[in-house]
């Protein structure tokens, strides 16, 4: 087992990419689909913390819950943006891969391989 996890949607080609990429590297991560299985806000805290991002950079703005939210609007709380990340998985950017103390989204697939 590795301790190495996968926040991952199926449905998304950089997601799939990123672990095949992983998995042509030898490595078997741990996969959570974050749709079927959100993080909880800790853990959010926690991916954010390793990412040195906030919740705000975190959030994937094409979304239409994003417009139906307004999460545009700067006067929410990184708290806030955490809770409604875990309340709407669908407003997390994908793929993140969590490698100890380190993680990375794999936009280019690439970029994971700095943190393996």
């Amino acid at each position: 087992m590795t301790d190495i996890v996968i926040y991952h949607n199926p449905r998304c080609s950089k997601s799939r990419s990123t672990l095949t990429l992983l998995e042509d590297k030898g490595i078997k991560p741990t996969i959570i689909e974050y749709l079927k299985t959100p993080p909880t806000p800790e853990t959010l805290k926690s991916i954010l913390q390793k990412l040195d991002l906030t919740a705000f950079e975190l959030l994937r703005r094409n979304e239409a819950v994003y417009k139906e939210l307004d999460l545009a609007n700067k006067t929410l709380s990184e708290e806030q943006l955490i809770h409604i990340m875990a309340e709407n998985p669908k407003l997390i950017e994908r793929p993140i891969i969590v490698n100890g103390e380190k993680a990375a989204i794999g936009r280019p697939p690439e970029n994971v391989l700095k943190i393996l």
